[in-house]
């Protein structure tokens, strides 16, 4: 059953949602479909949708913070993935593309995750610039409790913040792979063809052979999959970098605690020892209701 309730700030009316339809609201949203189609499918409000979005992501930017910490990691690969809030940066004004805290344009997921099993340590959205690198790579860094291996691409950021934030007490190589350009109507949806891989062991002479970013560009397909606001070629994208935030802590808490991943046959968190169980959405929405009732 739904409810009501009066908003005093903005004097609409507000759909509050049964536990059984918050549920099913966010299975949909993990499973890739956008807010309209939701909102077509259950026939609950759009605005309905986004709150619940809002509240969730929240609280699972929360649940990472307070259980994904004092990893253990022996080897893990960092990528950055495309997506854009409001248009593409190529559609910006003058005056946005030279506003550096504009959020429009063009801004990127960095993901980093334990390839073996397949936890997603931290994340970090904002735009591809040295400032978010280093604090990407420096919560990496607080949130592990070893010395690892660290694989990534060539983004000529990554090998200043991982010499400035962990010195000498870390693997590090990078992986430059090369493409040829396509001419031609033809390839214009086509991956460009590789041409060549080049591995470049840069700190503590890592395992040449562990030098890979294969597993995070696979995770790159699986958030293209699931979060509808990254699928290409389509008119799908945030409007606002913060519901692109919140997506991404939503996206992240469901692979990490609730999806059984099908290699390993248990969640990542499970893997990594962060839980012991597989989480239910039940359990999500009732995280911190203890704490509150003992405050």
């Amino acid at each position: 059953m739904q409810t009501f309730y009066k908003d005093k700030k903005k004097g609409i009316a507000m759909n509050r949602l049964s536990q059984q339809k918050q549920i099913l609201v966010l299975n949909l949203l993990s499973e890739g479909n956008s807010i309209r189609s939701i909102e077509r499918m259950t026939g609950i409000n759009r605005n309905t949708v986004m709150t619940l979005l809002k509240n969730a992501g929240k609280k699972a930017m929360q649940i990472h913070n307070d259980l994904v910490v004092n990893v253990k990691s022996n080897y893990v690969q960092c990528d950055e993935i495309w997506a854009y809030v409001g248009c593409k940066q190529k559609n910006l004004t003058m005056d946005e593309r030279y506003y550096e805290k504009t959020e429009k344009g063009d801004q990127y997921t960095f993901v980093s995750m334990d390839s073996e099993t397949k936890l997603v340590i931290n994340y970090l959205v904002g735009k591809r610039n040295a400032e978010n690198t280093l604090m990407f790579i420096s919560e990496l860094d607080k949130r592990t409790i070893n010395e690892f291996q660290l694989s990534t691409d060539s983004f000529k950021s990554y090998f200043h913040a991982v010499k400035n934030v962990f010195r000498n007490d870390i693997k590090y190589g990078q992986i430059h792979k090369s493409y040829s350009h396509n001419n031609g109507n033809e390839y214009k949806y086509s991956p460009s063809p590789l041409t060549s891989v080049n591995i470049f062991p840069l700190i503590n002479d890592p395992d040449k052979k562990r030098i890979s970013t294969s597993h995070i560009e696979r995770q790159n397909l699986t958030m293209r999959m699931n979060m509808r606001r990254f699928t290409r070629l389509t008119n799908a994208f945030s409007k606002k970098l913060d519901n692109l935030k919140y997506a991404v802590a939503l996206h992240f808490f469901y692979y990490n605690f609730i999806r059984e991943h099908k290699t390993i046959k248990v969640t990542p968190a499970m893997a990594s020892n962060v839980t012991n169980t597989f989480w239910s959405w039940e359990k999500f929405l009732n995280y911190g209701e203890n704490l509150k009732k003992v405050a």
